[in-house]
């Protein structure tokens, strides 16, 4: 005669509560608490914009300087609790050179001119965010539409070359890495993908700016800071997401 089957035993919701969470239990929480870090973030764009627009320079200087920071903060609170990956250390050094980007004239101001080093820092952030699309974040081949950014890169460098002078190959050359950026971002998560090419825009609008001032309107710098908000955040997003599902 076959021994009687064991009776399954109750578990209390104390005891079931107490047990150890699997990784994968515990990730859906911890990517809820993300937006706790970027509600910071989201609160410093809102306020620099908006001082941005109302010539508020007072507040718009400070807060430029204090978004990257606020964004970085953001992604160590959401990988808390995980393993820290050398993809979250791309990302932190991607927002790092950002930062040193935003700050160009108070961080070099023994230059002449901050240009060249806001595109060198910028550029070395993009090159961050290439090798963390292409070796890190990428989920699928690139899609035949990613050829929209060669044509964008070729019509800025034609529109913009009679005006560029000595930073004419400097320009080209950083408008290549930042089409590669929002190239590669196309391989990744959605969020990453818009955020590239908010990027793209950010930039575009600002090369504009740079270098035809007396063509662009009056809210094209508040539209500058905006754009360029709301790209790095969400690539952060996008990428902070994506570590997350692949820690399950």
């Amino acid at each position: 005669m076959d021994p009687p089957e064991p009776t399954p035993t109750r578990r209390s919701a104390v005891h079931a509560t107490s047990a150890p969470a699997r990784d994968s239990d515990t990730v859906p929480a911890l990517a809820r608490s993300w937006w706790w870090g970027l509600a910071l973030y989201a609160v410093v764009s809102a306020v620099h914009i908006g001082a941005l627009a109302a010539g508020a320079a007072d507040v718009s200087g400070p807060t430029k300087l204090a978004l990257m920071p606020a964004l970085a903060l953001a992604v160590v609170w959401a990988a808390r609790g995980a393993r820290w990956r050398p993809a979250h250390t791309l990302l932190v050094a991607a927002i790092v050179l950002s930062w040193l980007g935003d700050g160009a004239h108070t961080f070099f101001p023994f230059l002449d001119d901050e240009l060249p080093a806001m595109l060198l820092c910028f550029g070395l952030a993009h090159i961050a965010y290439i090798v963390l699309f292409q070796r890190h974040l990428a989920v699928r081949r690139m899609p035949w539409w990613a050829l929209v950014y060669a044509a964008w890169w070729i019509a800025l460098i034609a529109i913009l070359w009679p005006h560029l002078g000595g930073l004419a190959i400097a320009v080209a050359v950083y408008g290549l890495v930042l089409g590669g950026t929002a190239a590669s971002s196309t391989r990744c998560h959605p969020l990453v993908v818009w955020g590239g090419a908010l990027f793209l825009a950010s930039d575009s609008i600002l090369a504009f700016l740079i270098f035809t001032p007396d063509a662009m309107p009056v809210w094209a710098d508040p539209l500058v800071m905006l754009t360029y908000c709301a790209g790095q955040g969400l690539i952060a997003t996008g990428a902070v997401i994506a570590l997350r599902r692949a820690a399950r």
